[in-house]
């Protein structure tokens, strides 16, 4: 039996042009990694390239990867479209500091597919896309603070960063101002009688921001008629009601989760699969409310009468390019099609393992997503008679995994061959095949023994 010690150890063994590369990174990068997610143990992984569903390391691992770019690739790494499009603008140049025609059509792409979307301003990030949308928003409504979910997830920006992670009345991040946390208002969700009190004892809110997935794209699953209660409490109250479509925009159907869901917000932030897996991101809505970029004069550009918006890269050529092919590939639904299939396939087969080892948890997502919930409570699980017994929506539970548990998962599925995005979940690729399906499933079957031999999961109750 292979302990812990030596699985992080024979992982290590294995990669030692990854040990250099961290080695090096610890030097020159502050934090020794790019993004907080990327940081691991015994090192981050070092990628050096990637195709389709697969990913190779610096020391030459393959990877079956459910990272996909942090959600950004549906169609899955390199696509050849997109790749051809990004080669075609390189020529052209790579940076113009000024608009351009397919800037214009990569608008247009977006609008033919999202209806909500009358007009459309480009941003770089997620974050940035949620940054101006609470800027839109109390400019519209003359408004100050927003309604948010515990556990939903907006990006690292000072106005968000609080909130998505037990304990969630804790401070998101040192280096803060206090009194930004009076800016917005946080509740649990699923509650539509919690957000009527809450909309008709503060006048002050301009609106709700939500991830349409649930918080943290669908591991804290939401149900949809929670989304249509909002509609009709915000349209009654006259407050905005914006999605944060950065992970589900063009991933739960061509038109995002408003589509599939039949909920029509104000104002939805994009990312990810929006630029193609370029840098780059959106904020589109209602005319009449994004209106408020309007220019009247050059005496009133970044002034008061306005919302005031800069960004050198916004709408990069390069970008603009991968966008627009990806966009115009997922037009058909085909993408999004194969892709919930693949991931409906791997939920299924990786339920099975769970059980046929009678490890306590459950497998669960939608569209092309996937999350693992593994159950350690003591108390929960003398009370559990079935597997169904330890299905929740608590988001201190399903956020709350022990970060043993968690960082000794991630590191067993990278030693037998795959990646995930975050936590134990992950998502799938128009690129996903049957044989990625029969793969990962053995790989997380291995996963799932070497946690129990670990001692890090729980039995279900005899």
């Amino acid at each position: 039996m292979q302990t812990e010690l030596d699985l992080k150890q024979a992982y290590a063994a294995a990669r030692p042009a990854s040990q250099a590369a961290f080695q090096r990174a610890q030097r020159v990068l502050a934090g020794g990694a790019g993004h907080d997610l990327r940081f691991a143990r015994p090192m981050p992984l070092y990628i050096a390239r990637a195709k389709g569903s697969r990913k190779w390391d610096l020391d030459g691992h393959e990877y079956i990867d459910f990272l996909m770019g942090n959600g950004a690739l549906l169609l899955g790494h390199a696509a050849p479209e997109v790749v051809a499009a990004i080669q075609e603008a390189l020529a052209h140049g790579t940076h113009f500091g000024n608009d351009h025609l397919p800037q214009i059509e990569w608008a247009e792409q977006i609008r033919r597919l999202m209806p909500s979307a009358e007009r459309i301003r480009f941003v770089n990030s997620g974050t940035e896309a949620t940054h101006l949308a609470l800027r839109v928003a109390r400019a519209c409504t003359g408004r100050t603070r927003i309604l948010r979910f515990a556990g939903h997830f907006h990006g690292w920006h000072d106005g968000v960063v609080h909130g998505f992670q037990p304990p969630f009345e804790a401070d998101g991040s040192t280096g803060v101002p206090a009194g930004v946390r009076t800016e917005s208002i946080l509740i649990a969700d699923g509650d539509l009688n919690r957000v009527e009190h809450a909309l008709a004892t503060d006048d002050d809110i301009a609106g709700i921001l939500i991830e349409p997935s649930g918080g943290s794209w669908g591991r804290q699953p939401l149900d949809p008629q929670f989304l249509h209660g909002l509609r009709e409490i915000t349209a009654r109250r006259n407050r905005l009601l914006i999605f944060d479509e950065v992970i589900t925009g063009f991933r739960y159907s061509p038109g995002g989760a408003q589509e599939l869901y039949g909920v029509r917000p104000d104002l939805t932030c994009l990312a990810k699969i929006v630029a193609g897996g370029m840098p780059g991101g959106a904020l589109a809505g209602r005319a009449d409310l994004m209106a408020a970029f309007e220019l009247t004069g050059v005496t009133h550009h970044d002034r008061f009468e306005r919302v005031a918006h800069q960004g050198t890269f916004n709408a990069a050529p390069l970008s603009v390019a991968a966008g627009l092919a990806t966009l115009r590939r997922i037009a058909s639904g085909e993408p999004t099609r194969q892709a919930d299939s693949a991931a409906a396939h791997l939920r299924e087969r990786w339920e099975e393992v769970l059980e046929r080892h009678g490890v306590a948890g459950y497998v669960y997502g939608v569209s092309s997503t996937f999350h693992v919930y593994f159950e350690t409570d003591p108390r929960r699980l003398d009370a559990a008679s079935t597997r169904s017994d330890l299905y929740t929506v608590d988001p201190a539970r399903l956020k709350g995994m022990p970060g043993e548990l968690v960082a000794t998962y991630q590191r067993a599925l990278r030693s037998f061959g795959a990646d995930n995005m975050s936590c134990t979940g992950g998502v799938l690729s128009a690129a996903h095949t049957a044989e990625d399906i029969d793969r990962s499933t053995e790989i997380f079957e291995a996963t799932v023994l070497h946690l129990r031999d670990a001692g890090v999961v729980k039995p279900m109750p005899d």
